[in-house]
């Protein structure tokens, strides 16, 4: 094991748990800890990248912001899988909906991420890598959300490195071969997590639907939010 804290990290081995929760914006990570957890403290904010370790319900979680796109999750996924022993990370984000069956506040749990990233080249594989979420997290998160009534989506999403995109028909695309949904980081986690023989899962609450011109209000997109995390605690 690394020596710690890493050089994007400032916490101390033992100052985070066995899982994390990771949305992308550490001010997010600072709203989670302190409304969900029990004793939070912030571990590290190197680069203001908040980290916070803290206890739900009898159980020692961290949340960490992980930034926006797979070059950042990629590097603070990596430290905590190999430097700090994480036994599993659970991303919760939002994400646009690219499936007429997938509606504004719905959980998307993100079972497997196609990508545009060229981010498995640097394993030289033989072939075109599949990043798959963990199967045992997936169905729990679906399990979890049908007995709290939070409807829940699982399948395919996309992982993009881009976000403004000159191809003005690339979404269109991903969404013929049944993609529901768009972000920028699962894949990159999940290849990480292969990769250190470890645990990972995406959920996404839905929050705008491109195709369709939707999006939530301010306050939907909090209270969407919520359902998710009621999710990710229990899982956790």
């Amino acid at each position: 094991m690394a020596q710690t804290p890493t050089p994007h990290i400032g916490a101390e081995r033992e100052q985070i748990a066995g899982t994390v929760l990771m949305p992308g914006d550490p001010l997010r990570a600072k709203f989670i800890a302190e409304t969900f957890l029990e004793k939070a403290e912030c571990v590290s904010s190197v680069r203001n990248m908040l980290i916070y370790t803290g206890d739900y319900q009898g159980k020692r979680i961290t949340v960490a912001g992980g930034g926006m796109g797979m070059p950042s999750v990629g590097i603070y996924t990596y430290e905590l899988f190999h430097f700090y022993d994480v036994r599993q990370i659970i991303r919760i984000g939002t994400a646009g909906t690219l499936n007429d069956k997938v509606n504004l506040r719905d959980v998307v749990v993100g079972i497997g991420a196609s990508t545009d990233s060229s981010y498995a080249g640097q394993f030289g594989l033989p072939g075109t890598y599949a990043p798959v979420a963990d199967f045992d997290l997936a169905r729990a998160a679906v399990e979890t959300g049908e007995r709290f009534g939070i409807k829940t989506v699982a399948g395919n999403i996309l992982s993009s490195d881009i976000f403004y995109n000159e191809d003005q028909g690339a979404l269109k695309k991903w969404a013929g071969m049944g993609i529901l949904a768009v972000e920028m980081e699962a894949a990159a986690l999940y290849m990480n997590a292969a990769r250190a023989g470890r645990r990972a899962l995406c959920l996404l609450t839905v929050s705008d639907a491109p195709f369709r011109g939707e999006s939530l209000s301010v306050e939907d997109r909090q209270s969407g939010f919520t359902d998710m995390m009621r999710i990710a605690l229990e899982i956790a």
